[in-house]
């Protein structure tokens, strides 16, 4: 299909991660998406009902991010993906989350941390 929705640098502050001092204390995350979608429709009718509203896909996954403790980047992604996948409706059939520890606790100069996932709507 070849079109999509991105969205870059969503960062919003959440106490997640495998150790004690990540579940006391919140750091900031990052997530890119790519949501691949047809967009063919919205592109002629320039109505909003006919596209995949970003705002409200931003608003999920900031609740994620500052919500429940999730120990692994890799379930935060997981739990994204799922998410978008389900609120975006039929339009979305793939989308690819990239999420961003900017401040990883580790005891090297690490810039981020980060997990990609590719996942597809079931057939």
């Amino acid at each position: 299909m070849g079109d999509r929705i991105e969205l870059r640098g969503l960062r919003a502050v959440g106490a997640h991660g495998a150790t004690e001092a990540e579940r006391r204390r919140a750091q900031p995350f990052e997530v890119d998406l790519d949501i691949e979608a047809d967009l063919q429709r919205s592109g002629h009718t320039d109505e909003l009902a006919d596209t995949i509203d970003y705002g409200g896909v931003v608003d999920e996954v900031v609740g994620i991010l500052t919500g429940a403790h999730m120990e692994l980047l890799e379930r935060m992604a997981q739990r994204i993906a799922d998410t978008v996948l389900a609120s975006a409706g039929p339009l979305a059939t793939t989308v690819t989350v990239t999420v961003r520890k900017l401040r990883p606790p580790v005891a090297a100069e690490l810039a981020t941390a980060a997990v990609t996932i590719t996942r597809s709507r079931p057939a």
